[in-house]
């Protein structure tokens, strides 16, 4: 948006998606995939391709079999009771709940608006920008460390910095609007969109390092890791109700928020929303801890049996 017109900037939006549909024409089928289409010697061939000829990819292509076959039977309203389905279940549903809860959805909406009603040094179109590359190179890391460091050390990690990022912002906003004696707090975010604030000094970056610190924290840990355990940790019987039912969550959660942002930002202060942000990144951490199971180097075998089993760990 710095340098193209909208209309042009969506027309360059468009060269990624392209690039996707291109490059999705020479992506193989998962043995997953094709085992469901009863191409048993071509899922065979599959594995053996994806996990190497030296690895012991018949055990775990028997594996794939069996839970293929449960797969395609349909679930019972009484299975829905056990522990085995309703606990994957309810955790991938909060965890879609409380990501959306944490506000990222809300400062991404108006965030240039946040940065003019919170006089950052920079202008808001700038910041915007500075944020958004901070959130590339943050998936980046977190594309590349999910695998060494574990999901659980980065939803931690992520939570932890989050909380401190919004608690920063809710503190600086609730003492500066105090400091200057009402003359900027009568004013709503709408009203501070449609001009330009001046900034006073350089304590006005911390309004954008806070902002850039929570994205970063985002999508390092809640962002992509949350869509990542919810395929991960869902039952293959209801893999499929129950991944429409947390995007449901997501979704509704995410255009709640933004709904009431304004009206809760003009009737009580720009503090409020990002205070409250940081009691659900607390929240966010002790999820994590209590109730989220880490699969790193496990299969979808293996997670489901950990469900099924009410073990604390996998298999040792």
């Amino acid at each position: 948006g710095l340098v193209l017109d909208w209309r042009w900037l969506a027309v360059a939006g468009e060269v990624p998606v392209l690039a996707m549909i291109l490059l999705l024409c020479f992506m193989p089928n998962s043995p997953r995939f094709l085992l469901s289409q009863g191409k048993e010697d071509e899922a065979l061939g599959s594995l053996c391709w994806l996990r190497g000829k030296d690895t012991d990819y018949a055990q775990e292509y028997e594996q794939i079999k069996d839970s293929v076959r449960k797969q395609n039977r349909r679930i019972s309203c009484a299975e829905i009771k056990d522990p085995f389905i309703y606990k994957p279940i309810l955790i991938a549903v909060l965890m879609r709940f409380l990501q959306q809860l944490s506000g990222v959805t809300c400062v991404l909406v108006y965030l240039q608006s946040i940065f003019k009603k919170t006089s950052v040094i920079l202008k808001p179109e700038y910041d915007a920008a500075l944020v958004g590359l901070v959130r590339l190179f943050s998936v980046a890391i977190a594309a590349v460390s999910m695998d060494k460091a574990g999901r659980k050390i980065l939803l931690f990690v992520s939570a932890g910095i989050m909380l401190a990022s919004n608690l920063t912002m809710g503190l600086y906003v609730y003492f500066t609007s105090h400091s200057l004696n009402g003359t900027t707090t009568n004013e709503t975010l709408g009203s501070w969109a449609s001009h330009e604030a001046q900034p006073m000094n350089y304590i006005t970056l911390i309004p954008l390092l806070a902002t850039m610190f929570f994205i970063m924290g985002y999508a390092m840990g809640w962002g992509p890791i949350t869509w990542l355990l919810m395929s991960e940790i869902l039952p293959l019987k209801a893999r499929g109700v129950a991944s429409g039912l947390c995007v449901l969550v997501s979704w509704l959660t995410a255009f709640m928020l933004t709904r009431f942002f304004l009206p809760v930002v003009e009737n009580f202060g720009l503090e409020v929303p990002f205070l409250f942000f940081a009691i659900i990144c607390a929240g966010n951490f002790l999820f994590t801890g209590c109730c989220v199971p880490e699969t790193k180097g496990r299969s979808l075998e293996q997670i489901e049996s950990y469900f099924r089993t009410g073990r604390r760990s996998f298999m040792r």
